[in-house]
């Protein structure tokens, strides 16, 4: 017996020594290789960019392993699982293995969150923020899903209901709530604003709305009461992260919109266009940054008074007692992710910054769409030590952007990697970049960033020129007039509207089909979840009932006769009619 199985058993070893024996020799594997495109991706000189993976729906927060792997957090994915995680076996960046995983009510198209925390997966739906215990050596967490916080408020029409996630030094939680309008305008009516409209003062959506929440660490089953108002006078926040090295919060808020469409007579599309600022804010307990009745203007530097209260694009008034941001971005960019960058790859004039995703504008006509880029902005004791910067730029694939739909990717998340490198998550098909430093760290200068500053003059990117870049300019058509005014800031000026939150009008029975439908749709708007052409949106249209009946007619008929649709004009009695039996 011992004779037969002693050489069985010295060749097992001696094939399990030889195997370690060749492991042992082979080269450390170096970091993989840039694409010789980087991925369509403009960078500064050094730096080098490769997908990861191309398409796996459309994605928006993402979070890095400490072993390399990739979590993200997906809008609309019901059928397969809300959140996706991948892997890289073979060590050349991409991934090549995919799950997806997350079972779980995820209302709306603006889900955004993605942190990894304290060995936790945490996400976020709408309402509720989950989270999962990571498992060594496990890919998808099997642990049982937890709830920490859900939204328990009754919403009804609610536009910004991100719930972002940010942890402390000590473990507490960090989470905004957004208003339900867009500048406390009558949430019955229309919380976008009707034209000439006040604000209501004081604005009630203060009390649970509009502002950063703190909540103790580790404690499950949360509502907003078990936390404590930490900041307010925060509109809508999707970018958030703690800085770690100064020990402070920092966020950057999404601005107001439609200053021209609600105040025509004092400003002018340009200005709409431009502003408010998108501020980028750092964080202090207990202050005010003025949301609603202020708003930064990055061109002035400074905050001047809503035109809801009174202003006039110039007046400071009660704004003067307001906090700032420590700098203004140009605004409808979009800021969707915000990363303190802790690596050690990138060279040193890195270490510490700011790096913020813009998933760029929808409602900048009538000139281009812009953001759309990745900045980055020096940092130095707390205070950014310059100007913002172009880091990666080239994600649209076109220029100008003339229409959201134009776009080819939009990024949407960052994410830092075990090593340093940079991941960067695209919402429009789940396209997922690394960025990685090749080049000499001591010899990086003013002139490796020279070619993105030249970036700045695109049209994405700088500011539009009043005259020259409007693209109204001169050739406005009557029968256009009321859409380019009314319904092109969402649905685009092509119709195709911005994937996952505002449907297109393209070939679509909402538009040819029911015209009482259709009518009712303007003038009493419309929420909760439609879908259409085949694809799920869950928005608010607000109401229109100001228009009147001739141009919600002329508007409808223009709608009903463009876009590839083929159907009947709307009269302006048809409009009458149903506006009477919807006011009995």
């Amino acid at each position: 017996m011992n004779r037969i199985l002693l050489p069985s058993i010295y060749f097992i070893f001696l094939s399990t020594w030889m195997m370690f024996v060749v492991y042992s020799c082979k080269s450390p594997v170096g970091p993989p290789q840039p694409d010789q495109d980087n991925g369509g991706l403009s960078l500064p000189g050094g730096f080098g960019a490769l997908v990861v993976v191309d398409s796996i729906g459309k994605g928006r927060h993402l979070a890095i392993r400490e072993n390399g792997d990739i979590y993200v957090k997906l809008r609309y994915a019901r059928e397969v699982g809300s959140n996706v995680a991948l892997r890289d076996t073979t060590g050349d960046g991409k991934a090549d293995i995919i799950s997806y995983f997350g079972e779980y009510e995820d209302e709306g198209s603006l889900a955004n969150g993605m942190r990894i925390h304290d060995g936790y997966l945490y996400y976020s739906a709408a309402r509720v923020v989950y989270r999962n215990r990571l498992v060594p050596g496990k890919l998808i967490p099997d642990s049982p899903m937890e709830i920490v916080l859900t939204d328990d408020h009754e919403h009804g029409i609610h536009w910004h209901i991100t719930k972002p996630v940010s942890f402390d030094r000590e473990g507490n939680l960090y989470v905004p709530f957004g208003s339900p309008s867009n500048a406390c305008q009558d949430l019955v009516n229309k919380p976008g604003g009707i034209p000439g409209s006040e604000g209501l003062d004081p604005c009630p959506e203060l009390i649970e709305h509009g502002g950063v929440w703190k909540f103790p660490k580790d404690k499950l089953g949360m509502t907003q009461k078990d936390g404590e108002l930490y900041a307010t006078g925060i509109r809508s926040v999707v970018a958030m992260a703690f800085n770690q090295q100064d020990n402070h919060l920092y966020l950057v808020m999404h601005g107001r919109d439609n200053l021209h469409l609600l105040y025509p007579e004092t400003f002018t599309p340009w200005e709409s266009a431009v502003l408010p600022s998108e501020e980028f804010i750092k964080v202090t307990q207990g202050a005010d940054y003025g949301w609603p009745y202020c708003y930064y203007d990055q061109i002035q530097g400074k905050k001047v008074l809503a035109p809801e209260y009174g202003g006039d694009g110039k007046i400071i008034g009660r704004c003067g007692d307001m906090d700032d941001p420590v700098m203004g971005f140009p605004g409808h960019w979009a800021p969707n992710d915000l990363l303190f960058y802790k690596g050690e790859q990138f060279p040193e004039r890195y270490k510490g910054g700011a790096f913020v995703a813009f998933h760029g504008s929808t409602n900048r006509g009538p000139y281009p769409q812009s953001g759309y880029f990745v900045a980055f902005v020096p940092f130095e004791n707390g205070q950014p030590t310059g100007d913002w910067e172009v880091f990666a730029n080239g994600f649209a694939g076109t220029n100008p952007i003339v229409n959201v739909s134009d776009a080819e990717f939009r990024p949407m998340g960052l994410a830092e990697g075990p090593d340093g490198s940079l991941y960067i998550s695209d919402s429009n098909k789940g396209k997922i970049w690394r960025i990685l430093f090749t080049g000499d760290k001591h010899s990086f200068g003013e002139e490796s960033l020279a070619a993105m500053e030249v970036q700045k003059q695109l049209a994405n990117i700088r500011t539009p020129h009043p005259e020259e870049d409007n693209m109204d300019r001169g050739k406005q058509p009557q029968g256009n007039q009321v859409y380019s005014t009314y319904c092109a800031p969402c649905h685009q000026r092509d119709g195709k509207g911005a994937a996952g939150r505002i449907p297109g009008l393209h070939q679509t029975d909402w538009v040819s089909g029911d015209k009482e439908r259709l009518i009712r749709i303007v003038l009493e708007g419309l929420d909760g979840e439609i879908e259409v052409n085949g694809e799920r949106y869950d928005n608010v249209m607000p109401a229109h009932g100001f228009l009147d009946d001739q141009q919600i007619a002329s508007v409808l008929t223009y709608l009903r006769q463009h876009f590839e649709n083929q159907a009947s004009p709307i009269l302006p009695e048809e409009v009458a009619s149903l506006r009477t039996d919807s006011q009995e």
